[in-house]
């Protein structure tokens, strides 16, 4: 199957995550204790737990931090409790945006929220107004130059819903969210890395911005990711 030029799209995102490292370790701590709050303490029985540790690995969180935070979620140790909310709306040319936060603090969160979509020429929608737009699925980009051939047979024998080639030459393979982690795991075994993997919303359709739009798009964006209870953003346009 085909699909549209992403490549770039992807590698600005990913450069754009890891400018941000200063925050992956709150975000990642939030995501762990979430994790271990509404599924157990046991990462071998918590998926969603496994996949937070492996994010806390890929950005260095020290291990007793981890441990730590889990024991925190489960009761073990005396910690916050937060709370996950999705927000939904539009930005630039009408592109549609999804931020999830995990926040101790309801009011304050939306309050902020509200306020980066409104300075910055966005309109913070109702709950469902865009997400209809997009699918939750697990998500694995391989770079232009990977074996199209290797990466399809690998994936659809381990249980992946779909192999895209990009127009230039990217290639996803998108899965159900439960079956991201055999999905990868038999990917990586046959020696296939993939540069992102991931469970997202993955936008259906996307809007192409350039120029002006998509400068503010991108301002619009960066101001919400930097907001301290914003987990993730996710949004369809193309820049």
């Amino acid at each position: 199957m085909a699909g549209h030029s992403k490549w770039a799209n992807i590698q600005h995102r990913k450069g754009r995550q890891d400018e941000k490292r200063g925050k992956a370790w709150t975000r990642v701590i939030r995501e762990i204790m979430v994790a271990a709050r509404t599924g157990g303490g046991d990462p071998s029985a918590n998926p969603r737990l496994r996949l937070a540790i492996d994010k806390a690995k890929a950005v260095n969180l020290p291990a007793d931090t981890v441990k730590r935070n889990i024991d925190k979620a489960t009761g073990n140790l005396e910690g916050v409790n937060y709370e996950e909310i999705r927000y939904e709306g539009y930005g630039i040319g009408g592109a549609a945006i999804i931020v999830d936060c995990m926040t101790d603090n309801r009011v304050r969160t939306v309050a902020e929220v509200r306020h980066a979509f409104s300075k910055h020429g966005g309109n913070l929608g109702t709950e469902g107004s865009v997400s209809f737009q997009f699918k939750h699925c697990g998500q694995l980009v391989f770079a232009p130059g990977t074996s199209e051939d290797k990466v399809m047979e690998v994936a659809l024998d381990a249980g992946a819903e779909d192999v895209i080639t990009d127009d230039d030459g990217a290639i996803e393979v998108l899965t159900a969210p439960a079956d991201f982690e055999s999905v990868k795991n038999a990917l990586e075994a046959a020696g296939l890395k993939p540069e992102i993997a991931e469970v997202t919303m993955r936008a259906e359709n996307t809007i192409a911005l350039s120029g002006d739009d998509a400068e503010r798009m991108q301002k619009l964006l960066d101001v919400i990711e930097d907001l301290d209870d914003v987990q993730d953003v996710f949004h369809n346009a193309e820049m």
